[in-house]
C-alpha cells in the first residue's frame, strides 16, 4: 500500500464498530471524484477510493463513519429540513408524499423522509451493494428497492414504478460524476405526477457556465420552459474535502409542472 501522500495517516478509532480510517495529508488537495482514504480491514491496511461505493457499502457502519463523522456531510439534513418547511408552507401533509428516492444508496434520506412522517418511499439504485446495505442498515424504510439502471429500465420494474402513484423525487448527492447522468434522471423526473415535489441536491460546478455533464443545461431548460417550479434554492456546504475544505452543493426544492423531453 503507497502511503507516500499521507507520511503521517490521521487515524480515527471513535466508532463503536472500531473502523480505523487514515486519510491523506491535509496539504494534498484532490478532485471530489478522485478522493481515497485507506480503512483497516481483515489485518491491513486497503485504499478505497470515496465513489467505490460498491466496497464502502459492503463494510457496516463505513459510508456513515466517513462522510458523516469525518467529513461531516449535511446534505440529508438540509434538504429533509427545507423539505418540510416546504410541505409546511404549502399545506401539504407527509403522509400523502409517495417518494421515489432516486440513487437511494443504504438509505439514508429515506430513513430522514420517514423521520418527516412519509410513510411510502420507494428506493432505486444501480448496485446490488447498495440495495443490500439499505436492508441491513435501515430495515423497513423502503417499501420496495429496485436494483436498476433508469436509463434502462426493465418493462415490470417500469410498470411497478408507474403503478406507484408517485408523486415526489428525491435525489440526494448523487448527481454527476457519472453515478447518475441525465437521462436518468429525466426519467426518474417523467415518472412523478404533475404537480408533484422534486427534491435534489447537485455540485455547484454541474450548475455552472462550464458543466459538461448536461445538467445545468438540463434544469436551466427544465426552469425556463415551465416544466420545474422553483420553491426553495440555496448553496450550502455538502461536507468536506480530504484537505478539510467545503465541497459546495446546491440543494433545490421544486413542483414538476411538465415532463422533461427524453434525450
Amino acid at each position: 500500500m503507497d502511503l507516500s501522500t499521507s507520511q503521517e495517516p490521521i487515524i480515527d478509532r471513535t466508532t463503536g464498530a472500531d473502523l480505523r480510517i487514515a486519510m491523506p495529508e491535509l496539504s494534498r488537495r484532490y478532485e471530489q471524484d478522485t478522493e481515497w482514504c485507506v480503512v483497516y480491514l481483515d489485518g491491513q491496511w486497503q485504499e478505497i477510493r470515496f465513489h467505490d461505493y460498491r466496497q464502502i457499502y459492503a463494510v457496516e457502519g463505513l459510508y456513515e463513519h466517513l462522510f458523516y463523522d469525518i467529513l461531516e456531510c449535511r446534505s440529508p439534513n438540509v434538504l429533509a429540513a427545507s423539505f418540510e418547511d416546504q410541505l409546511r408552507r404549502a399545506g401539504t401533509a407527509p403522509d400523502d408524499l409517495r417518494v421515489l428516492d432516486l440513487g437511494a444508496g443504504n438509505g439514508i434520506m429515506g430513513e430522514k423522509l420517514v423521520e418527516l412522517g412519509v410513510d411510502f418511499v420507494v428506493g432505486v439504485d444501480i448496485l446490488p451493494e447498495a440495495c443490500r446495505a439499505a436492508r441491513r442498515d435501515r430495515p423497513g424504510v423502503y417499501r420496495a428497492y429496485h436494483v436498476v439502471d433508469m436509463s434502462d429500465l426493465p418493462p415490470s420494474v417500469q410498470e411497478a414504478l408507474s403503478q406507484g402513484r408517485l408523486n415526489t423525487l428525491t435525489c440526494v448527492a448523487a448527481l454527476g460524476f457519472n453515478d447518475i447522468p441525465p437521462d436518468c434522471f429525466t426519467t426518474a423526473f417523467n415518472l412523478i405526477c404533475d404537480s408533484g415535489w422534486v427534491v435534489f441536491t447537485i455540485k455547484d460546478d454541474f450548475l455552472s457556465d462550464v458543466d459538461t455533464t448536461g445538467f445545468a443545461r438540463l434544469i436551466s431548460d427544465a426552469v425556463e420552459n415551465g416544466v420545474l417550479e422553483l420553491l426553495w434554492i440555496e448553496r450550502y456546504p455538502h461536507r468536506l474535502a480530504t484537505d478539510r475544505t467545503p465541497l459546495r452543493y446546491t440543494g433545490v426544492i421544486g413542483r414538476k409542472r411538465g415532463d422533461l423531453p427524453a434525450g
